[in-house]
């Protein structure tokens, strides 16, 4: 029963509703997530149930692939590494609030030290220790190589490396030149941006939180939820023909989901109207242009007006509509998966002649 519930809650439009749920929560309760005892008592929850869920023979096959070995290491470095940045900025936060410098800022951690010895023999040691990871992780995990490319032949699911697997779960939702080129180039320069952008001068050699909450939360958030996320769900939520299936659900090749993905056109036209696409490119896409320009320039008046005029200030107006452009392109993607989740929408605007389907 509770694995049937799991499977159930794991669908990406329940896990991803869920993840954002819990990600607004742990920003918003930063007092709770950034302390020691919440630390130790996710920890050690987390391993319990991840134990638990190891016992599972269906779970268990699908994480002992050598493919999905990296996923596993990349989870608790990913979530050790966010939570402990949200406990020193915690506890800086603290101290700032107390009229306190920083933890960087006292005179014990502000004495410098020579690069050699102290650096370069840090750097030695760690790189011994991840030669001899790498070296047992070789003898004990098989690379996971198969037979020659057979053109008549092809594995199921075809699934991309791991690292790539967040872009092949982005073309269930974007066109390809979309999910593959365009989108994730935006996202990703925009989280490299967004220091350059927000140049708020506080944080700088320090962690903190509430100095820096827009920078931070605008990158965990396409750095978590539109990246990480994604991989999880390529990974371990996708099966044969890219069909979604539980952690414990048997992956079974002849599982038939049906989905009725329409474009924006079609709906209004044919369903709304009850007559045929027009033929015109323009006045059949007529719809989708109007949402596309609404969203991209339409809205940016009242974003400005409702949070942004602070912003337009401090950043100039370049850098803001820099910004506005970066965050409305990566908010297209969980809008966008939103859409195809409850309205089967494959395209709000769907132009094959011009390869332009967004």
């Amino acid at each position: 029963m509770i694995k049937e519930a799991i499977n159930f809650l794991s669908s990406p439009v329940y896990s991803f509703t869920g993840f954002l749920v819990l990600f607004w929560i742990a920003l918003k309760r930063i007092d709770i997530v950034g302390t020691k005892k919440f630390g130790w008592a996710l920890l050690i929850g987390t391993l319990l149930i991840f134990g638990w869920m190891v016992a599972d023979p269906i779970f268990f096959s699908i994480i002992s692939l050598p493919d999905n070995i990296p996923i596993i290491i990349l989870n608790a470095l990913v979530f050790w590494s966010t939570w402990f940045a949200l406990y020193k900025g915690n506890q800086n936060d603290i101290r700032i609030a107390a009229g306190e410098p920083p933890i960087e800022g006292t005179p014990e951690n502000r004495e410098k030290v020579w690069a050699w010895p102290n650096l370069v023999y840090t750097e030695l040691f760690c790189g011994i220790l991840c030669t001899i990871f790498l070296v047992v992780w070789a003898i004990f995990f098989k690379a996971p190589l198969e037979e020659p490319a057979n053109p008549t032949w092809a594995p199921n699911p075809a699934k991309a490396p791991w690292y790539f697997l967040g872009l092949q779960e982005m073309l269930v939702y974007f066109d390809p030149w979309m999910a593959g080129v365009v989108l994730p180039g935006l996202i990703l320069v925009g989280l490299i941006a967004l220091p350059f952008i927000d140049m708020n001068p506080k944080g700088n050699g320090y962690y903190t939180f509430k100095e820096r909450k827009f920078a931070i939360t605008a990158f965990l958030f396409g750095w978590l939820a539109l990246w990480v996320f994604l991989i999880q769900v390529g990974t371990f939520l996708r099966g044969p023909n890219w069909t979604f299936y539980g952690p414990f659900e048997y992956w079974d090749a002849h599982k038939v989901v049906a989905e009725n993905n329409i474009n924006l056109s079609e709906i209004i036209w044919i369903k709304l109207f009850n007559v045929g696409l027009p033929k015109n490119i323009l006045l059949r896409e007529i719809f989708g242009l109007i949402a596309t320009f609404a969203y991209m320039v339409g809205i940016v008046p009242l974003i400005t007006k409702k949070w942004g005029h602070r912003y337009l200030k401090s950043l100039g107006a370049i850098r803001y509509y820099i910004l506005i452009f970066l965050l409305l392109s990566m908010m297209s993607l969980p809008i966008k998966m939103y859409l195809r989740w409850f309205f089967n929408l494959k395209y709000i605007l769907a132009m094959p002649e011009f390869e332009l389907n967004l």
